[in-house]
């Protein structure tokens, strides 16, 4: 029974290697800090303006350096040592946060000036993401890359729910230089775990310059590859028909009976996928043992996909039963937070086994803008198809658009489903 229960536990191998042990551990520190950081800027935001629209305008400084850096960023770790630029970059994120920290202490704080340093902090992590991933091919065996990514998937997980919980609590009672103080003071975690590092060059020639013709012969190298690119068309699938959070509050009020600024069917629709997510991480043990892992993003997918489902449907029958429903909900978001994290897990490991070492800091950046701008693009389609067909409807909807997506985008590349860990093919 022992040993059954230890095939279900998150395999935690990976950590026995002492630089990914460094870099998880100072994660586990510094996540919570940055999702502190993520929750005071709209807050103090909102506290300056008293406008959404304002609030709002977090998101576009936010995606356009995302993108841009996120795109260039993957060309700098495949040109330079990628240990260099992990150090410069996660200073960077240390001097933002020590900006917001300062910016929050002034009597008058620029609202302007806040977005823009909010805007430099996002180019900083945009850069230091796809470096971070793109180096665990060189400090762990191919086998272990779906742990490792389970376990650095699973502590983002938590951080997302604690941190806005600790943040919520901490705002109104020791204002906003306090939150920014901690995340500043938490990244140095990460920059001891960066600069003990051993030297990360990457593999193979590389001629010129980390410019755009660099970006375009890593988006080149995607599409001459269709199970990598197959990777990020099924998870595009999944995050822009089947990410409803923008409904969330509309859902909380109408449907749950909750107040109009939150409540509790509020907090629990928003912690629900994030929960789901830490729990699929904790019992990740079986991830390593998946040979086909095309095959298991497929059916990861249309698992998300049938969760989306039962949650519109869970909302279309809530002024029946409403606190039955909110927990069916509930439920089924956190059954799509766990797939989520296993489509994501074995997504990253196809992307790290199946690419040459010289373009993975690119794949990665594209990574971080299709993990980024998806959910960003279902905010504004599932806003507008609620405003026409109500919020069930949009829902469910949009899951069963991802079943038939994932299945039309299966049906049209069959390499990815035959996708095998042991093979380990690229074309």
């Amino acid at each position: 029974m022992r040993q059954r229960l230890r095939g279900f536990l998150a395999d935690t191998r990976p950590l026995r290697a002492t630089a990914f042990r460094r870099l998880w551990v100072a994660n586990v520190v510094t996540v919570v800090g940055a999702q502190l950081t993520v929750v005071a800027v709209p807050a103090q935001i909102y506290t300056l303006t008293g406008s959404s629209a304002w609030v709002g305008l977090t998101g576009l400084f936010g995606l356009i350096p995302l993108i841009v850096f996120g795109l260039w960023g993957g060309a700098l770790a495949d040109h330079f040592d990628r240990r260099t630029v992990l150090i410069i970059t996660t200073a960077g994120l240390i001097a933002t946060s020590a900006l917001f920290c300062l910016l929050a202490l002034q009597p008058h704080t620029d609202v302007w000036l806040l977005l823009v340093v909010y805007a430099l902090q996002q180019a900083c992590f945009a850069v230091n993401q796809p470096t971070r991933t793109a180096v665990l091919p060189a400090l762990l065996p191919l086998d272990q890359l779906p742990a490792a990514n389970s376990l650095n998937m699973t502590v983002m997980s938590a951080g997302a729910i604690a941190g806005p919980l600790i943040g919520g609590a901490l705002i109104p009672v020791f204002g906003f230089p306090l939150l920014y103080l901690i995340d500043t003071l938490f990244l140095l975690a990460t920059l001891w775990a960066v600069t003990s590092l051993p030297r990360l060059p990457p593999a193979g020639e590389h001629r010129g310059t980390p410019g755009l013709r660099s970006v375009l012969d890593g988006l080149r190298y995607l599409l001459g590859h269709p199970i990598l690119l197959t990777s990020f068309l099924v998870d595009g699938i999944a995050m822009v028909f089947g990410m409803p959070r923008a409904l969330f509050p509309q859902i909380a009020h109408e449907s749950f009976g909750g107040p109009v600024e939150g409540g509790p069917a509020f907090a629990l629709l928003f912690a629900a996928m994030p929960a789901g997510a830490v729990l699929g991480g904790v019992l990740s043990g079986w991830v390593s043992r998946v040979d086909r892992q095309g095959l298991a993003v497929i059916w990861a997918v249309i698992g998300w996909g049938a969760a989306i489902i039962v949650t519109g449907v869970a909302v279309w029958l809530a002024p029946s039963a409403p606190i039955a429903m909110l927990a069916v909900a509930v439920a089924a978001l956190a059954f799509g937070g766990a797939v989520d994290m296993a489509s994501a897990a074995f997504r990253q490991s196809m992307l790290l086994g199946a690419a040459d070492d010289n373009v993975r800091g690119r794949l990665q950046g594209v990574f971080i803008v299709v993990v980024a701008g998806g959910p960003r693009i279902a905010d504004v389609l599932h806003g507008w198809a609620a405003e026409s067909i109500g919020t069930a409807a949009t829902t469910a909807g949009g899951g069963v658009l991802v079943i038939v997506g994932v299945v039309i985008a299966a049906i049209m590349l069959p390499a990815f489903g035959r996708y095998r860990l042991s093979e380990n093919p690229v074309r």
